[in-house]
């Protein structure tokens, strides 16, 4: 294990390339720190897969930044923080910063009282999720919607098709006949999709992510343990174990410097 330190860089993984919505929340509250980030394609989508498979799978990712000297692993995937967030923590001894559905603020917001949650399978059936829906919308009428078929969609870049947009036509479908006020999206991949989203929802429907939440949390918890860095920039590393072009698109598309994304055979 390398030593850790200051300038140590964040680990970050996800499921594949959803991730970079999280990790372009991070970045933009940290700007100096470097992150290491792996989209683990190749057994993208979790949320299909049994408890114990996603477990095994954030194991080997967590193992995988720990071994490039991260001084604290952001799971940037909501189904890998839903089934396995507590063993990761009893296990490892660096911070482990997790990302769940935003239902919290979302509850305490909503006027209509009707909320819907769209996520993965894996996210919707997990104890840590209904344990977050018991304390926090108790009042609140939730429509839970499976994003099936939506991860593979962004894996493939396809944010904006005509495929895209009917499938989460068919999807919302449930929300817009119970008159949601609020959308959660529990999933990171999802964030890609709000344009296509808006076009669907009213107007006055609001789309809650995790993402500036778990930068915030990032933040609070280096600075908590006082590894945050704050010294000249460093560029920040991208793998992925499967093809890497469309991870290297939405890590490129908004950035004035171009960073490099690595093919992993792993």
């Amino acid at each position: 294990m390398k030593i850790i330190n200051k300038s140590s860089p964040i680990g970050m993984f996800d499921s594949g390339v959803g991730g970079t919505s999280i990790f372009k929340a991070v970045q933009q509250l940290l700007p100096s720190e470097q992150i290491i980030y792996l989209a683990d394609s190749k057994n993208a989508p979790y949320g299909a897969k049994s408890r114990q498979k996603i477990i095994d799978l954030s194991f080997k990712n967590t193992e995988f930044l720990l071994n490039r000297g991260a001084k604290i692993i952001v799971v940037a995937c909501n189904t890998a923080t839903t089934n396995a967030i507590k063993e990761l923590r009893s296990t490892f001894d660096v911070p482990i910063i997790g990302i769940e559905p935003a239902i919290k603020p979302a509850a305490l917001q909503s006027t209509t009282k009707v909320i819907g949650i769209l996520a993965t399978k894996g996210t919707l059936t997990s104890k840590l999720f209904a344990k977050t829906a018991k304390i926090f919308a108790k009042d609140i009428e939730l429509i839970e919607v499976i994003g099936e078929g939506l991860v593979p969609l962004v894996e493939q870049g396809e944010l904006n098709s005509q495929q895209t947009k009917d499938l989460l036509v068919e999807l919302l479908q449930p929300m817009l006949l119970k008159k949601i006020d609020y959308l959660v999206l529990g999933c990171s991949h999802y964030p890609y999709l709000i344009p296509l989203i808006k076009e669907i929802l009213p107007s006055e429907v609001k789309i809650i992510d995790s993402g500036e939440a778990v930068a915030r949390q990032t933040k609070a918890v280096l600075q908590d343990a006082k590894l945050l860095y704050e010294g000249p920039k460093k560029s920040s590393i991208f793998y992925s174990n499967q093809n890497p072009k469309v991870l290297d698109y939405l890590v490129n598309k908004d950035r004035p410097e171009i960073v490099e994304v690595s093919y992993l055979d792993f």
